[in-house]
């Protein structure tokens, strides 16, 4: 196992193991590209670890097949690391028996259906995709969001992802990485291509 140095222990008491277990916020926010990636790449570590995973689009439509969703579900029904749960807001949230009339009614259930599921710690690791854009656009209160994650039960670790992420949410995440874009083929007029963006 590698072998981080922290900058500063805190006297607060905790033993290292106790450290290695405390419950992370992550936040990946910025204009550049990967913010999405790397949160699945984290997914993939706790797959290995037989976490349960529950991943939540916010925005992506539905009709855009991201090849990180199939080979998470399918990894997800492998039996060999842990479960793993997609909902994407395009498809109706899968829980939501009616037809959401808009995106922030659909973007205000599927948080509720977050918090439902943080209460019950029914997953391990959460990737909230994109959801930084309900907060920005001001479809999900900030502060609640904030309130929850702080006060959520167990050692369940959050990745949300998307630009413009509120600062209250900066504030209280563990760990912030801020994708900045040095240059992309589309400054070019190149198109997206299969294997890179999807």
């Amino acid at each position: 196992m590698p072998q981080g140095k922290p900058e500063l222990v805190p006297d607060d008491g905790l033993t290292t193991r106790q450290r290695r277990t405390q419950p992370i916020t992550a936040v990946h926010t910025g204009p550049g590209k990967g913010k999405s990636t790397a949160a699945f790449g984290l997914a993939l570590r706790a797959w290995n670890q037989g976490w349960p995973i529950g991943v939540f689009q916010f925005v992506k439509s539905a009709k855009w097949k991201v090849g990180e969703e199939n080979a998470l579900k399918v990894l997800g029904a492998s039996g060999e690391g842990g479960s793993v749960a997609w909902h994407k807001m395009g498809e109706g949230w899968s829980w939501v028996q009616r037809d959401l009339e808009s995106s922030e009614e659909a973007a205000k259930e599927g948080w509720q259906q977050v918090k439902r599921d943080l209460a019950a710690e029914t997953y391990r690791l959460y990737v909230l995709d994109e959801f930084t854009y309900p907060m920005h656009w001001g479809w999900v209160d900030v502060a609640e969001v904030v309130q929850v994650l702080r006060e959520r039960p167990g050692s369940q670790h959050v990745v949300i992802t998307g630009r413009y992420a509120p600062e209250p949410l900066l504030e209280l995440a563990d760990l912030v990485t801020e994708m900045t874009k040095v240059k992309h083929p589309m400054d070019a007029g190149r198109k997206g291509q299969r294997g890179i963006e999807w």
